[in-house]
């Protein structure tokens, strides 16, 4: 396997057209009175954040932050693969595959590389389709085919022993090396695991049908997106790879929707990191090509089979749905380790790195 030292240069005419773009953004009518959040992003939130995007928000400074990480390309399976590799200073320490989802990025992991890289060699790749692995060319690139490529990526990158870790789509994925590639998983840690209303079974306790609400409510107010993409993600594709402003409201209202904030996303996240991870979308142009994963995982939808290593999870309160144990161990029967917080969301590397690293030590650390 080849592997080719990578840096970010965006060409400062991408940056110019993307200045001048938001300055000629074409504004719907003005927020309906009293609506807040429930019809969508308001307006009254979005300009003033594309206007900062435009004239006060540094993509250099978040460039050279990137930059200042070890960044490498290699190809598997036909397709460029881009990631991070942060080598610990302990020799021995343990290889870990940290994956991001959608509407995230790597950038998701900038807040939490030092502290981990104390512990674990960090592996840090973009899945095929997003950012800087670019559009995918070709059907087929599912959870399994990324799973088999991270897979493929370790062993290339001379790990036979490693742990995976992630959040969103980054969890199905891990969960996925660790039963596919069990002789190489020690273990796998996620930030989100979804645990939906069985039917039949009335022994629920009133705490777990309260959980349970937390994806009702997500199935029908908040998945409009994913329902969309898993049908025509090349529709819209062209007005968000067009329209840098159509890119910033598809993905920051789920920094609203899915996060921890008491009103609007910075409440939760950095907004510097938020609109580094927004401009990593918009500079690579891959809009349709991370939209088309819910495409082609949607014929195997609910399908997955549990991992068998053993498997963390670590709840976290706003995150799109809140799992219920009894019926977690009834998918993963693997599952040697539970952690309930009583703050974050669904990007916790962002909202709460200090927790998310401490769980994911305490995890591996008991293996």
């Amino acid at each position: 396997m080849e592997i080719t030292p990578f840096r970010i240069e965006v060409p400062q005419a991408e940056v110019d057209d993307l200045r001048s773009r938001l300055a000629r953004t074409r504004w719907p009518e003005e927020d309906l009175p009293d609506v807040g959040w429930s019809y969508g992003i308001p307006l009254t939130y979005l300009r003033p954040l594309a206007e900062y995007w435009a004239d006060g928000f540094d993509w250099r400074a978040q460039e050279a932050r990137i930059n200042s990480y070890p960044q490498f390309t290699t190809e598997i399976g036909g397709q460029r693969i881009h990631f991070l590799h942060v080598r610990s200073k302990n020799p021995d320490a343990l290889p870990l595959l940290l994956i991001h989802g959608w509407p995230g990025s790597f950038v998701e992991f900038l807040n939490v590389i030092e502290p981990l890289s104390e512990d674990f060699h960090l592996v840090i790749p973009s899945i095929p389709g997003f950012g800087f692995s670019g559009p995918v060319r070709r059907t087929g690139w599912n959870v399994l085919r990324v799973a088999w490529a991270f897979a493929k990526l370790m062993e290339g990158l001379g790990y036979d022993r490693y742990g995976a870790q992630g959040g969103d789509w980054g969890s199905g994925i891990a969960q996925e090396i660790g039963r596919v590639f069990p002789e190489h998983v020690v273990g796998v840690h996620v930030n989100m695991l979804l645990t939906f209303r069985p039917h039949g079974v009335n022994d629920l306790t009133a705490d777990e049908l309260k959980a349970l609400e937390t994806l009702d409510h997500y199935q029908k107010e908040l998945s409009g997106y994913m329902h969309v993409q898993r049908t025509r993600p090349r529709t819209v594709a062209y007005g968000l790879t067009d329209s840098p402003v159509g890119q910033l409201a598809w993905i920051v209202e789920k920094f609203h929707d899915w996060t921890d904030c008491a009103d609007v996303p910075e409440d939760a996240v950095d907004r510097d990191q938020m609109l580094t991870n927004v401009s990593v979308y918009w500079f690579t142009g891959t809009a349709g090509s991370s939209a088309q994963l819910y495409k082609e995982q949607s014929a195997s939808w609910g399908q997955q089979q549990p991992t068998t290593v053993p498997t963390g999870v670590a709840v976290f309160p706003h995150d799109v749905g809140t799992p219920v144990r009894s019926l977690a161990d009834k998918m993963i029967p693997t599952i040697v380790h539970w952690s309930e917080f009583d703050r974050g969301g669904h990007f916790a590397a962002m909202e709460e790195p200090d927790l998310l690293v401490q769980d994911i030590r305490k995890f591996f650390g008991s293996l």
